[in-house]
Formats: C-alpha cells, sequence, structure tokens
C-alpha cells in the first residue's frame, strides 16, 4: 500500500469547473487504511478531505472547503495513483460536485 503520511502535493492540472490550481495545495496524513488532508491556495480559502485508500493506493475521498467568495463548496471523488519515475506519486482523479451543479470532472495532482 501507497503511504501518503506528510506528503505534499500541488494540483497541476484540473476541469474547468474545478477550483483547485497550481496554487493549490495539500498536506496528506494517513493512519492506516484512514487519509485526511488540509489544502488551500487559489480561489480555495480553507478545504479539508477524508478518505479511504486500498491495498492498490487508490483514494475513495469526499471533500469540502470554502472558497474565497465565501461559498461552501462539498463533493467526491476517487483518485488513482501512479508512480513516476523520480519516486514521486501523481494521482489522477475523477471527481463529482455534490452541491451546485453537481457537475463532473478531471484533476490530476502531483507529490512536490
Amino acid at each position: 500500500m501507497i503511504n501518503y503520511n506528510n506528503k505534499i502535493f500541488r494540483s497541476v492540472s484540473n476541469s474547468n469547473n474545478g477550483e483547485a490550481s497550481r496554487e493549490t495545495l495539500f498536506y496528506y496524513k494517513q493512519d492506516g487504511h484512514t487519509v485526511s488532508a488540509s489544502y488551500q491556495g487559489g480561489c480555495i480559502a480553507d478545504g479539508h478531505l477524508s478518505a479511504t485508500v486500498d491495498e492498490t493506493g487508490q483514494l475513495t475521498m469526499r471533500y469540502q472547503h470554502i472558497n474565497i467568495y465565501g461559498i461552501f463548496m462539498t463533493g467526491t471523488c476517487i483518485s488513482t495513483p501512479e508512480i513516476l519515475s523520480n519516486g514521486k506519486i501523481r494521482l489522477h482523479e475523477q471527481w463529482q460536485w455534490t452541491c451546485g451543479d453537481y457537475s463532473r470532472g478531471e484533476s490530476v495532482v502531483e507529490e512536490i
């Protein structure tokens, strides 16, 4: 299983309907099969996610944040890991808002 504890990720790409950007940093913690993270940057003022991780390192998560406009946003996400040649982790994410327009999107975050 991949260990996400104390890893920091940066958003590198996102669908147009997403709010994470290159300025968004994610600070991961892991305890067994439970993963959590806080995140902020760009148009995200304060965010948190909770996830479970399986033996392949895939994350099933729920996230919530308050954007810089004071709007509370929530969603679900499946993140599939890729180990890069330098040993860092890249996460390929399929997500959906559970508020607003309920639209879906794709994003990529990479360990820094």
